[in-house]
């Protein structure tokens, strides 16, 4: 980054480590705008790095990161592996698949076992709400929220962001933060811990966001964050500039929650005619995996100009490599990363 870009950047948030005083990243409603800002701000750095033909640093040479899966996951995963390789740690994952997990090991007790190995950070996904910060009670290194239950997906949040940021920026504006911009975000909202960690991240930057599903797919008291509520996708993308698919998560639904697919795709799939009730310049995001034909059609999804979907899987590694550094900070005694308080 830049010694301007760096100054004029400084003057958003305190100096040293009262710019992010967290040991772990467990989930965006934790962290003040400026923390959100300053995660922001440090993954540039890597977005340049990762777009030069050698992606390798050895800022975490010695250290160990290791990545718990509990939970099934592809892109997740290899992004985090990708960014602690790129950083120099040596990097362990551990799938539940293959874990004394199966074998009936309590959670406490896992964590106590990774506590022992001494690792240097921990990646946590796991499939029950408020797991993560279990365990972040137990071990004595910063954890990361990769996703629990319903709750967070705090890196998801701040990689969507970073892509909104990068792409508005493109198109000439400043995008400092999201003060003006309308973003809808549609799907299956009652399910997803990314509708929840966008909502608080999105808000913080200033926009107003718009959630829409079907009644049974909407959080009962959600209007309570400070989102607007719609079950009319037509009417929520009505001058929207961003709409930010969500796929159904069929494999957290016990019972019918739409009558079919084929139903739900006529209502709340993104089309190309539908996404003309949004700004002529609306972009399109989708945190994955996609359905396509289901939530969103392959020529919205494929749109050269508006489509960002890619550029958010690209910046998902530079916010989990920034949250790997900030995070370490102490442990590895950079200067200014002493105690917070």
């Amino acid at each position: 980054m830049a010694s301007t870009e760096t100054s004029a950047h400084a003057a958003r948030y305190p100096a040293g480590a009262l710019a992010f005083p967290h040991r772990d990243l467990i989930g965006i409603g934790q962290l003040e705008r400026h923390e959100i800002l300053f995660l922001l701000d440090e993954a540039e750095q890597w977005v340049a790095l990762n777009r030069q033909p050698t992606k390798h640093n050895d800022l975490l040479a010695g250290l160990t990161v290791i990545n718990a899966f509990f939970e099934n996951s592809t892109r997740t995963l290899l992004s985090f592996e990708i960014a602690g390789k790129r950083l120099g740690a040596d990097v362990v994952n551990m799938h539940a698949a293959q874990s004394s997990v199966k074998k009936g090991e309590t959670l406490i007790d896992t964590a106590i076992t990774l506590n022992a190995m001494r690792a240097d950070a921990i990646v946590i996904r796991h499939g029950s709400s408020g797991a993560t910060q279990l365990i972040a009670d137990k071990v004595d290194c910063p954890v990361l929220n990769a996703g629990d239950g319903q709750h967070e997906h705090p890196t998801q949040a701040l990689l969507d962001a970073l892509a909104l940021r990068h792409a508005l920026r493109a198109r000439g504006e400043a995008a400092e933060d999201f003060t003006g911009l309308v973003i809808v975000i549609c799907g299956d909202i009652l399910h997803s811990r990314v509708a929840r960690s966008n909502l608080l991240c999105l808000q913080a930057l200033g926009a107003t966001v718009r959630l829409c599903a079907p009644p049974a797919l909407m959080p009962s008291g959600i209007e309570a964050m400070g989102a607007e509520v719609f079950h009319d996708f037509d009417a929520a993308l009505d001058g929207a500039d961003v709409a930010m698919m969500l796929r159904l998560q069929t494999e957290r639904m016990s019972g019918q929650f739409i009558p079919s697919a084929r139903e739900y795709h006529h209502l709340y799939g993104l089309t190309k005619t539908r996404l003309a009730n949004a700004r002529p310049d609306a972009l399109v995001m989708h945190p994955g995996p996609m359905n396509r034909g289901v939530e969103i059609d392959s020529e919205v999804a494929d749109m050269i100009d508006r489509s960002i979907i890619t550029r958010q899987v690209e910046m998902g590694v530079a916010i989990r490599m920034a949250a790997l550094d900030v995070l370490t900070r102490r442990g590895r005694g950079v200067e200014g990363w002493g105690d917070a308080a």
